[in-house]
């Protein structure tokens, strides 16, 4: 038993991972032995210089100012040396105490690493997180790779040619030389407006489709990649388009501002009512240069765009491409910079 108690003593202070501050130890350390030596020394020295070399002077009255000088040439020296030896055993206190407590905090650690590792339950939080971003990862990779990922062959039924201007001018023009890219198929009212709206989740088989087929032209890839970076921009002030419910225009008014009219007439284009989006898009406008080129980029594609557009386009297929993402983003825009004022 007594060899049990024993052996308990010379374990660490440590129970559950807390930190327990060990009892003061008592013992006398040699720097304190060393101060008590010296103190002795000065004390006899001291002695034997005021009995034998000063005790011949005879001294006719008592004087004050040389009896405090003498008790702090006795006792001055004396207190210096304590000083020290007390400094010194606070300095290995210390030392003490902070070896301990790296004790202690290294056992907390493998506790807590020994938890976690038996106890998977624990972890549920950093499993969810770690989903989350993974998550996350896989999607940025997916709108990285859409201008890298090869268009296949599409089935006959989907080769519906788009009565474009844009298109008919492009056959019109081809010669000798001409790249593979102005000889694919052309794109269709129904993959143009779906590629504008982008896809609605990883598995939309049609809406990658689509916007594979729209990135194989050239001036439909222009706006696409316009779009995708300024919908990129607005993300990262937490502006996603699904989130905003704009009044829908009539689409002779958008015939009217494609046609380049301007003011009053156009004015229900600006339908966005968010006032928290639209606040967010003014102020990163006025203070991010980088955000603003890119504004006016794609507000000069869309323009473009939907001018070509409109010539052929019935208004169902208007109506349609104004409910898009990209559509809706122009609506946004096109309110903070006043394109329809």
């Amino acid at each position: 038993m007594e060899a049990i108690l024993a052996d308990d003593k010379t374990k660490p202070h440590i129970e559950l991972g807390v930190y327990q501050r060990p009892d003061v130890d008592q013992r006398v350390t040699a720097s304190e032995i060393i101060a008590g030596v010296l103190s002795l020394v000065w004390l006899v020295m001291t002695a034997g210089y005021f009995l034998i070399v000063d005790g011949g002077a005879a001294q006719t009255s008592f004087d004050s100012i040389r009896f405090v000088m003498i008790l702090i040439a006795i006792f001055m020296p004396v207190a210096m040396i304590w000083v020290g030896a007390l400094a010194v055993r606070a300095s290995t206190t210390m030392r003490d105490e902070s070896r301990r407590l790296q004790t202690a905090i290294s056992a907390m650690r493998q506790s807590y690493l020994a938890q976690q590792h038996n106890n998977p339950a624990n972890s549920s939080v950093e499993k969810k997180l770690e989903e989350i971003a993974a998550a996350q990862r896989k999607t940025e990779s997916t709108l990285a790779t859409f201008t890298s990922v090869r268009p296949s062959a599409a089935p006959a039924e989907d080769r519906l040619a788009i009565p474009s201007p844009m298109r008919m001018d492009e056959q019109a023009s081809l010669a000798l030389g001409t790249p593979s890219e102005a000889l694919a198929p052309p794109l269709s009212v129904a993959d143009f407006i779906k590629a504008l709206n982008f896809p609605e989740t990883a598995e939309d088989k049609e809406g990658f489709r689509a916007l594979r087929r729209a990135l194989s032209d050239h001036k439909v890839s222009q706006l696409v990649h316009a779009a995708q970076d300024i919908l990129t921009l607005l993300s990262q002030d937490g502006i996603y388009m699904d989130d905003l419910t704009p009044d829908r225009a009539r689409p002779e008014v958008w015939r009217k501002f494609a046609k380049g009219v301007r003011g009053s007439a156009v004015a229900p284009l600006g339908g966005v009512r968010d006032r928290s989006s639209l606040a967010l898009a003014a102020a990163r406008m006025k203070q991010d240069a980088i955000f603003r080129d890119a504004v006016h980029h794609f507000l000069r594609k869309f323009d473009k765009t939907l001018a070509e557009f409109e010539d052929t386009a019935s208004d169902e297929e208007i109506s349609a491409l104004s409910n898009t993402r990209t559509a809706r983003a122009f609506m946004l825009l096109g309110r903070v910079t006043g394109t329809f004022d």
